[in-house]
């Protein structure tokens, strides 16, 4: 059943969200023409300024309205240490840590060559600039734990080897808190593998 081709549209653009399917969609645009009009407005006219005016630093990749974006104008960070993440989503998650102090550097995705995702669309061009031109001594591979994520740690590790950076990968084993016997296999072989000193 439709009520008019308007509010099929305003359905099927929700739809692009992330996690948002037919019915989810569907509550979003009742919502929005009941009980939340001005809200609607301002929600798009937000989004058609964001889509317009936020692009990609110049320098990590982040997103950004300047071409530096703040967290690579920001002098007070330890200009030695470079993590390398996948997405932005990635840089919040180690900020809220509060022990990073480093600069970034944003690969969009990782490499995934059925997808069309190579060395050119993640930048590593301009990250192999950046371990040539500046000072870094320790580059922290941030990538996921899953097997193109490892390939592409590998491949960045390997780009970074001729510069003689001092490479690192973040651990990964048993989440805090965590029952051996609910953890999935290949997370307790890689805790295992990992292990460190403890006394």
């Amino acid at each position: 059943m439709t009520f008019s081709r308007l509010l099929d549209e305003l359905i099927d653009a929700l739809r692009c969200l992330p996690g948002v399917g037919p019915k989810t969609a569907q509550r979003m645009a009742f919502h929005l023409l009941e009980r939340n009009r001005t809200g609607g407005i301002h929600l798009s006219e937000t989004i058609v300024n964001a889509v317009k005016n936020i692009g990609h630093c110049k320098r990590c990749r982040v997103f950004s309205e300047t071409d530096i974006c703040q967290l690579c104008q920001n002098t007070g960070r330890d200009s030695k240490k470079l993590c390398i993440v996948e997405s932005p989503t990635d840089i919040m998650a180690i900020e809220q840590t509060g022990i990073f102090r480093g600069y970034y550097f944003v690969l969009m995705g990782h490499l995934s060559p059925l997808d069309g995702i190579g060395p050119q669309q993640l930048g590593l061009s301009l990250l192999q600039e950046r371990f040539k031109d500046e000072n870094i001594q320790e580059v922290i591979i941030s990538t996921s734990h899953t097997v193109e994520g490892e390939a592409t740690a590998h491949y960045i590790a390997e780009l970074a080897k001729p510069f003689k950076k001092h490479i690192t990968r973040i651990a990964h084993g048993i989440p805090s808190g965590s029952d051996l016997e609910y953890v999935d296999g290949r997370t307790l072989a890689n805790a295992l593998m990992d292990r460190k000193v403890y006394i």
